[in-house]
């Protein structure tokens, strides 16, 4: 391998090894002491007790492990979000489990801790996954309550939800494992099933000590709304187990029993690694996210035999379309060629830029996609749509726009890998957060904002000086740099893939190696949701 292989290599190595090191940390939750408290108590941690329900030697996802990272510093933090959220499988049947995390804050939900789990619920709706949830939570977090409580993105939707997957036919398994408190106590009796475990676990409107001060009736959290309450007088429960793994056991022998579920068709085969050395994609991706690269490189390393059937391939070829097979589904792919091609009618292409050919010819493709049933995979390394008086006389808003109106009515599941820039339009049009792909996660080299830093801090800076100025602030060209590397460094920290992640902007940060995973067992859930509606793109301008 040459000197520039390598240090792509060492770059991303490192990366990676930044990735690890931070989801040790998120994986503590609050931390060490605060576990051995649970486990004090008799009580398993969110992790273990989704660890002891799924199958052995099963792979799993986590998504939103990065979830509110660096966020509510004031409020001592919040570790992916108070709540572990994974895809695995349970006595053979993939599942999505939802386990609040009692080690931060009680389990208390933080505003991301709402978004994070209507985020599961969606994800379960939409591919008609089976749902569990391990309920331990202390309820809305107080201090921020403004902020969760009443609008239609918040607490209440977790229970329309609840309802609206009920009448879908969608399984619902609760396990009140902990306290489950107020309006949370609505989640698990909106569930099919419920179970509580004893002593541990308890389900009331108002505590012992609001029901105090409210009515003035002295009674303990155990006899108002503990296991025997509820199993035995109330109702308001189905099962009481002695333990944690009690309820999980019951959890596991309920989803064996349930039956097969009508599929939507997704083309497999017998599964085949790539040809190329997957490893090889490290040493591919460079430092820096303005220099080049060929996505074909990165591509013979995702798909089975390193084998691609592709679509026009002479034509837009600012953007590769190729069908393929991923774990032996059946895909198309969509990506941004990072090198600088030649077309016979542009030129010389920028490389990671959308020209008019290339929307046009990803049109096309997502057309025939969604008409053959295959799901679409978008690999995003993209900076945007060509701009110039070229492009916008040859009609590169209207070819864009065509673009953007297949993704949004594609039909078929769509799954977005960020594997560099992710930038304005480029964003949308490649199937970002906005546009509803199945699952959405980023490679740690990944970038996400409206432009690229230099170009926006540019502008930010031409806007502070005008500020400054008519203030009456001398601004030379000492001042000038100091505003400019602020602003830098600002911006930088907000195109980070971390800061999409703490937000849910993507469902995760992954390690390259990672992605074939992903996209399988994504369109393994997408089986399970056979599709209702027609692809139709309505009205567009030809």
């Amino acid at each position: 391998m040459d000197l520039t292989f390598n240090k792509r290599e060492d770059h991303n190595k490192l990366l990676l090894s930044k990735l690890r090191q931070k989801l040790n940390e998120v994986y503590l939750g609050g931390g060490q002491k605060r576990i051995d408290a649970l486990h004090s108590k008799g009580k398993m941690s969110a992790r273990e007790r989704i660890d002891y329900l799924f199958d052995d030697k099963k792979p799993s996802l986590e998504i939103g492990a990065l979830t509110g990272d660096e966020m509510y510093k004031e409020h001592g933090g919040c570790p992916s979000g108070g709540v572990v959220v994974k895809i695995g499988y349970i006595s053979g049947k993939q599942c999505i489990v939802v386990a609040n995390d009692a080690t931060v804050k009680a389990g208390a939900w933080f505003p991301i801790t709402g978004k994070k789990n209507l985020r599961a619920q969606e994800i379960a709706m939409e591919n008609r996954l089976p749902i569990i949830y391990l309920v331990d939570s202390a309820g809305v977090y107080l201090p921020m309550q403004d902020e969760i409580f009443p609008d239609k993105e918040n607490f209440g939707r977790i229970f329309r939800n609840n309802a609206m997957m009920s009448s879908m036919g969608i399984t619902q398994i609760s396990a009140v494992m902990g306290s489950c408190v107020a309006g949370g106590a609505y989640l698990p009796i909106m569930s099919d099933e419920a179970m509580i475990v004893d002593k541990t676990g308890s389900i009331f409107l108002a505590g012992s000590y609001l029901v105090k001060a409210a009515i003035g009736e002295d009674i303990d959290n155990e006899t108002l709304g503990g296991a025997t309450t509820h199993c035995e007088i109330s109702g308001v429960t189905d099962y009481k187990a002695k333990d944690d793994k009690d309820a999980l056991d019951r959890i596991k022998s309920i989803v064996g029993k349930i039956g097969d579920y009508e599929k939507a068709g997704f083309n497999r085969i017998a599964s085949a690694k790539p040809t190329l050395d997957e490893n090889e994609i490290y040493g591919i991706l460079p430092a820096s996210r303005a220099e080049q690269y060929d996505m074909y490189d990165i591509i013979n390393r995702l798909v089975d035999h390193s084998e691609l059937d592709e679509y026009k391939p002479d034509y837009g070829k600012s953007i590769i379309c190729t069908y393929a097979r991923i774990d032996g589904w059946a895909v198309g792919i969509v990506a941004n060629q990072r090198k600088i091609v030649k077309s016979k009618k542009d030129g010389m292409q920028f490389g990671g830029v959308i020209y008019s050919d290339s929307a046009d010819k990803a049109t096309r493709f997502i057309a025939n996609c969604n008409q053959k049933k295959i799901p679409l995979v978008f690999l995003q390394d993209v900076t945007g749509f060509m701009v110039g008086s070229k492009s916008e006389h040859g009609g590169i808003i209207k070819d864009g726009a065509k673009m953007v109106n297949a993704v949004s009515n594609s039909v078929v599941p769509k799954f977005t890998i960020v594997v560099g820039n992710s930038y304005g339009a480029g964003n949308y049009a490649m199937c970002g957060k906005a546009y509803d792909p199945r699952l959405i996660v980023a490679w740690p080299s990944a970038q996400l904002a409206v432009m690229g830093g230099e170009q926006a801090a540019k502008v930010l800076l031409q806007i502070k000086e005008a500020t400054l100025k008519a203030q009456g602030v001398e601004v030379d060209e000492v001042k000038k740099q100091e505003l400019l590397d602020e602003i830098i460094a600002k911006y930088n920290d907000e195109t980070s893939p971390y800061y999409a992640a703490a937000r849910l902007w993507t469902d995760g940060i992954i390690d390259p190696l990672d992605t074939r995973k992903w996209i399988s067992m994504g369109i393994e859930a997408a089986n399970h949701a056979p599709i209702e509606k027609q692809f139709n793109l309505g009205v567009i301008q030809v």
